[in-house]
């Protein structure tokens, strides 16, 4: 008995310890956003503000326009997600379902795919972005994350629709169902964690990315949230505290998603570890 006490609370410990450690960051930057410049800069740091202050979120979103790039983000992350989910989920049902030859080497080679580095295939993404006339435009960014997204969303969805028994598609089909019908009638609905995690992830991806963001959009009208904050201009200093209070409000909406789809993740990521 005295064994697993000691036991759960060395485990308790060492989560709670990796939790504070993953979270220090973040609360760094929170107790930053609400301190005062001379708090910002005081030696020895303050770890607490004072009084909790306001005017650097007020200037981040005034002075430097902070809800036209979280615009630009939601655009972009929100219709990358959209595009790879449906493409991803066709062609992980094809791969699953459709008899094709060396269907583990394609799906390797997706997987392949997508560990390029982002800095060996920006050039020619950029001239082909250039020739078309996207540089500067929402496509023009929502092209390489669809592109970067799609094999994830293509690895997962295809892990669900692979436990899946075929009887019921057979079913379906005895009932009038046409492949697509099937497809979004009967497979989509048992799939809902697979599809969940997929979209999370890639939302996640596209909301976070920074490379080709700065590449590609380089009027500041059009940058999203990674390159408009990291291109804040300071006069004299680095304005740390506007960098901290956007910092917070670009990162709370991926920390409300985790936690309100939490379970549904966890339940996708950990699908088909165990058979039986």
């Amino acid at each position: 008995m005295l064994k697993n006490i000691t036991v759960r609370l060395v485990f308790f410990t060492l989560v709670l310890t990796l939790v504070f450690f993953s979270l220090l960051p973040f609360l760094w930057f929170l107790s930053t956003s609400l301190k005062t410049n001379l708090e910002i800069t005081a030696i020895p740091p303050k770890i607490f503000p004072d009084i909790f202050n306001l005017e650097f979120y007020r200037s981040a979103i005034q002075s430097y326009g902070l809800f036209l790039y979280m615009k630009n983000s939601i655009i972009v992350a929100g219709t990358t997600t959209i595009v790879s989910l449906v493409l991803g989920g066709i062609c992980a049902y094809s791969l699953t379902r459709i008899r094709i030859r060396f269907k583990g080497l394609i799906l390797l080679f997706i997987l392949a795919v997508s560990m390029f580095p982002q800095i060996s295939v920006v050039g020619p993404v950029w001239r082909m972005l250039k020739w078309f006339g996207w540089l500067n435009t929402y496509q023009g960014l929502i092209l390489p994350y669809v592109a970067l997204t799609l094999p994830l969303t293509v690895w997962i969805l295809a892990i669900f629709f692979k436990e899946l028994p075929v009887e019921l598609e057979d079913a379906a089909k005895v009932d009038g169902c046409t492949v697509f019908q099937t497809l979004y009638k009967v497979i989509l609905p048992l799939s809902a964690h697979g599809i969940f995690t997929a979209a999370i992830l890639t939302f996640i991806h596209s909301w976070n990315e920074f490379f080709f963001a700065l590449l590609i959009m380089t009027r500041p009208e059009m940058q999203t949230l990674p390159v408009g904050i990291a291109l804040f201009p300071g006069e004299y200093t680095m304005p740390w505290g506007d960098i901290a209070a956007a910092s917070v409000v670009a990162t709370l909406p991926l920390v409300f998603l985790v936690l309100l789809f939490q379970r549904r993740i966890v339940e996708g990521l950990t699908a088909g570890a165990v058979k039986g």
